[in-house]
């Protein structure tokens, strides 16, 4: 008898402590693991999409040729700056230049014109670069006389605005519309303006080729 009282006072301890213990903390979820978000400067075309052929450049000959070109046409800070990259999305562009990110991009399918051809785009979008950097905060028209200094400087002479490759070409209309307050100046685009801008020409006549908010384009029906 004495050992079937021990046994359940026991018991009876047992049921009591588990009653008033604390609730075991339900286990944390194991956290995600966050992955770095990818360097859009490290971005580059998709080979598996657009094969390069054995005539296309890489992006690094290509960016230490910019490099020697600028630095004898004089430009040591842009030659720190420029980067040059392929982009396969390019269809009847050869090139664009972008003189805020100092970035130069080119069109895959110059390949199939020779390396002549490569070599003459990167000399045409270079001299965008050098002139906007040497303008400062002056505005310039894209294809004025800043422009040509700066393809003469890089070699090339007689160079014209835009080129005549059989490209593929791809039209869309022009759905808005500008105009400047000043001198009526009309300016119709496929993509409305993502920044202020204002009419070259009046800007030239009374501002001194500086912006002028009193001749920014005004959208119009």
């Amino acid at each position: 008898m004495a050992g079937r009282s021990t046994l359940r006072s026991a018991m009876e301890f047992d049921f009591i402590k588990r009653l008033f213990s604390p609730a075991p903390k339900p286990a944390e979820p194991a956290k995600p693991v966050s992955k770095p978000l990818p360097n859009p400067r490290e971005r580059r075309f998709d080979l598996r999409l657009n094969p390069p052929g054995p005539n296309l450049p890489k992006e690094s000959e290509l960016l230490q040729q910019a490099r020697v070109l600028l630095l004898t046409a004089g430009s040591p800070r842009l030659t720190g700056l420029v980067d040059v990259r392929w982009n396969a999305r390019m269809r009847s562009t050869a090139g664009m230049a972008f003189p805020q990110k100092s970035l130069i991009t080119l069109n895959p399918r110059l390949a199939q014109f020779g390396a002549e051809e490569i070599d003459r785009t990167l000399r045409h979008e270079l001299a965008h670069l050098l002139a906007y950097e040497r303008a400062g905060r002056r505005r310039i028209a894209p294809h004025g006389p800043e422009w040509r200094k700066a393809c003469r400087d890089l070699g090339l002479r007689d160079e014209k605005r835009t080129h005549d490759l059989p490209l593929p070409t791809r039209t869309a209309a022009k759905r808005y519309f500008y105009k400047c307050p000043a001198c009526g100046q009309e300016l119709a685009r496929v993509k409305p303006l993502r920044k202020a801008s204002a009419c070259l020409k009046c800007c030239r006549a009374h501002a001194g080729g500086r912006y002028d908010e009193r001749f920014k384009f005004q959208p119009v029906k």
